[in-house]
């Protein structure tokens, strides 16, 4: 792991070179960014955007998605892969905030990770982007990629990741934490064929030095 004065540079560096890093799924609501993250699991984010104006039209509210038609709702879905389960999750999780959360979405981690769909790293996506209220870091591909070559952490479980995480990065960082290695990953960082000759973290990078 990283000391704490190393992963607070890293941090800053990354800050200037992704200025704008924000969250990339578009939502309204509470519920919206609940359906948007459940889509984007193995899928881009630009597909699900391109995917849920249409969803949210017909289905934007617990109340309205909570009686769709399966067959329908797994037709919209359908671009973002894995069509039929997430339909399934979409669904049984709008019943829950129905029946037990008067249509509102929980701003509890433990209450999130409850509902069908939603494993803690989307409570984390959850809880930072509808609540602005930042729990933890949410471990997703990108981040596990990043942690993993640039030494924050050895290793390969993603609560486990995120544990390194939260113990080199003050809470007051989580926010951007989630942020920049989103973008890092996604657009420098790369799994295949990283851009190491563009990073302004080569110096700082284990995989890289090795």
């Amino acid at each position: 792991m990283k000391a704490k004065k190393e992963a607070k540079e890293i941090l800053n560096i990354l800050r200037n070179y992704y200025p704008d890093a924000t969250c990339s799924l578009d939502f309204e609501t509470p519920f919206q960014i609940v359906i948007a993250v459940m889509l984007s699991a193995q899928c881009t984010d630009e597909r699900v955007n391109k995917t849920t104006p249409a969803l949210f039209q017909k289905y934007g509210t617990p109340e309205k998605m909570a009686k769709a038609n399966i067959k329908e709702l797994e037709q919209l879905i359908h671009p973002c892969g894995f069509y039929k389960n997430k339909a399934k999750n979409a669904l049984a999780c709008s019943k829950v905030l129905v029946e037990k959360y008067n249509s509102s979405v929980p701003e509890c981690m433990e209450e999130l990770i409850a509902l069908p769909g939603v494993g803690r790293k989307s409570a984390n996506v959850i809880m930072l982007e509808a609540f602005h209220n930042a729990q933890g870091i949410a471990v997703d591909t990108h981040a596990r990629r990043i942690s993993n070559r640039i030494g924050f952490s050895s290793q390969n479980e993603p609560t486990k990741i995120e544990q390194d995480l939260l113990k080199q990065f003050d809470k007051k960082d989580w926010c951007d934490v989630n942020h920049l290695f989103v973008w890092h990953g996604r657009y420098t960082c790369t799994a295949r064929n990283p851009k190491c000759l563009d990073c302004p973290l080569v110096k700082y990078c284990n995989s890289h030095n090795e």
